[in-house]
């Protein structure tokens, strides 16, 4: 009689114990994810094709803002995602909807070669809020995961998993674009030219994809 409710009282002292410690399985649970989804190694053919041709210098300053843009924009949404979406009445189906519409315009601009502008700093800041930040790293895909994460935490040790499964996800994320500039010594010009048209193809790609995906939640939804 008082060994089973000495061991229930056990198990729940161990319960709340959890809930203020780090959750190792959160934190690899949600790093695989996020790894899968923003697909670090796919990112760079899209990143050399967006700013091969620049200079060292200008690489750097884009990967370093574009991950850090894609940084803000997860945190923003697993602090405040479930509200934000709540507030403004907006669905998962629409930001896949959003994102692909957004990810085909830069696509066409790589196809037909007219991504470049008249003031390079400008193009630079815009490239690594979009598309490199978003919606290419911190896509809906990213932003929806995040969001069920943070539902399913229970506790400071989950929240601090997550936070670090985030910051940890971003840190090699920075680290693969900063070292794509090693395929261009191997690409040369011709190469990376290429390669702008493959990312073109691959954005346009993928924004089918979002569409898609956008289109078939909204009829599974029933709006």
């Amino acid at each position: 009689m008082l060994w089973p409710r000495g061991r229930q009282a056990a198990r729940s002292s161990s319960d709340r114990a959890e809930l203020g410690v780090f959750n190792l399985r959160l934190f690899i649970e949600a790093s695989i994810t996020l790894l899968v989804i923003m697909d670090p190694p796919g990112t760079v053919p899209v990143f050399l094709g967006l700013v091969g041709r620049k200079s060292r210098e200008a690489r750097k300053r884009a990967a370093r803002q574009g991950v850090l843009v894609s940084f803000l924009v997860i945190t923003l949404f697993a602090v405040a995602g479930n509200s934000i979406l709540a507030y403004m009445h907006i669905g998962i189906p629409a930001l896949q909807g959003a994102g692909g519409l957004l990810l085909l315009l830069i696509a066409l601009d790589l196809l037909t070669g007219k991504g470049a502008t008249q003031h390079p700093e400008v193009e630079d800041v815009n490239i690594a809020l979009v598309p490199l930040g978003t919606p290419l790293l911190a896509g809906p895909g990213a932003i929806a995961a995040t969001i069920v994460f943070v539902r399913q935490a229970d506790g400071w040790g989950s929240y601090f998993a997550l936070a670090a499964a985030i910051v940890a996800v971003h840190l090699v994320l920075l680290g693969t674009l900063r070292s794509a500039g090693l395929l261009i010594k191997v690409f040369k010009e011709s190469g990376i030219l290429l390669m702008a048209k493959i990312a073109g193809l691959l954005l346009a790609a993928i924004a089918v994809q979002l569409v898609a995906s956008s289109v078939q939640g909204f009829i599974t939804s029933g709006v």
